[in-house]
């Protein structure tokens, strides 16, 4: 073995570099001949390059690598390459290995201009937009008529989902509510402790659960819970072709796969909310206690401080916050491409995509609140 690896030669033929293979080049040969290369071409860059494998009985995808790496250095400094005398069963491997190479290859999107580059960039944004108008239409349409005919939701599936979105997700809303509602009992009686108003903590929890932070912070969590389920599901089912295989079939996919996720999220995300509030309010509660407040006392307090308006205000956010997440999450899924990490960057750029926003629609809300004297 490495007297065949001895017996390739390199000859100079002026600025021609002529390459002569032995008859065998596995992996255990391929190091000898690819250092050779490496010195012979430090030395000289040649203007062509001729690879003589007629006496070439045996190779490997080391060997195959290394005629690669001649044509690609070749094809760097914008010089020739041959190949002579290859056996027809090798010629495929090699085939395969430059032509994948040359699809991997995008030099393009390096030597564009800055004209270029804003030219791309509007039409990607154009398509983008494009794609995310004709998905709202579709979504609209198809969640309409599934309101007025009930029979075309499968709801086998917005049962399924709602399990998975509103039932398993039960403990962690649950636990956020208690502790958030516990913390911020805490830390408001500090600063009225010093005017004797621990009394008022009440007040401030149930106020600034109902109206702000229980729906906010359900909605957060259901973002990264549900929204990034939704994400990676449909993004899954994209890149193994099963959405273009119900397309073919005549089966619309955002009616048969978003709207159930759709309805789901809209039912269990005010439910879910409610919870929340509640478990927050359990912990403001047990604080009272502890601070010697009797239970009828915080009761009290919250039924005061909190009216219909503020309840109601709060389940109407937390409606459209469920309507937001489902929406970002199905889009962000339908819109995965092919890839590794094709999937992974759909559920990120769900979760960041709802999270942004719930906020801003938050804001929204607020500041309409505010005219409107809610």
């Amino acid at each position: 073995m490495a007297d065949n690896a001895r017996s390739t030669s390199f000859l100079w033929e002026g600025n021609t570099l002529e390459v002569y293979l032995p008859e065998v080049l596995l992996f255990r040969q391929t190091p000898e001949v690819w250092e050779e290369a490496d010195s012979q071409l430090k030395n000289q860059s040649p203007h062509l390059i001729k690879v003589f494998a007629k006496e070439l009985k045996n190779i490997d995808s080391s060997g195959i690598s290394f005629l690669h790496f001649l044509k690609t250095f070749q094809e760097s400094k914008n010089n020739r390459f041959e190949l002579h005398g290859l056996n027809e069963k090798f010629q495929y491997s090699y085939k395969i290995a430059t032509e994948e190479s040359k699809a991997s290859y995008r030099p393009v999107e390096a030597k564009l201009g800055k004209p270029e580059k804003i030219g791309k960039f509007t039409i990607d944004y154009i398509r983008e937009l494009s794609f995310l108008i004709s998905f709202t239409g579709e979504l609209t349409v198809s969640f309409w008529k599934s309101v007025f005919h009930p029979s075309r939701v499968r709801w086998k599936d917005v049962f399924r989902v709602s399990e998975a979105m509103g039932v398993n997700a039960f403990p962690i809303i649950a636990m956020i509510g208690f502790l958030l509602g516990l913390i911020m009992s805490f830390q408001s009686a500090i600063p009225m402790r010093r005017f004797g108003a621990e009394i008022f903590v009440a007040n401030l929890v149930g106020l600034s659960l109902f109206r702000e932070l229980g729906p906010l912070m359900t909605a957060f969590i259901l973002s990264g819970r549900s929204g990034s389920a939704f994400a990676a599901e449909l993004g899954t089912m994209k890149v193994s072709e099963e959405i273009d295989a119900l397309t073919t079939m005549g089966l619309p996919p955002v009616q048969f796969l978003i709207v159930p996720r759709l309805i789901a999220s809209l039912l269990m995300t005010p439910l879910l909310t409610v919870v929340f509030n509640l478990f927050g309010l359990i912990g403001g509660a047990i604080v009272l206690l502890s601070f010697g407040f009797p239970l009828v006392t915080f009761i009290n307090q919250v039924n005061i401080a909190v009216g219909f308006n503020d309840i109601a205000g709060g389940l109407l956010k937390s409606y459209f916050f469920g309507m937001i997440i489902a929406a970002i999450g199905c889009y962000r899924g339908l819109k995965t491409t092919t890839g590794a990490g094709a999937v992974g960057e759909s559920t990120t750029a769900a979760v960041v995509g709802s999270i942004i926003l719930v906020s801003i629609l938050d804001g929204i809300f607020s500041i309409v609140y505010f005219y409107l004297g809610i």
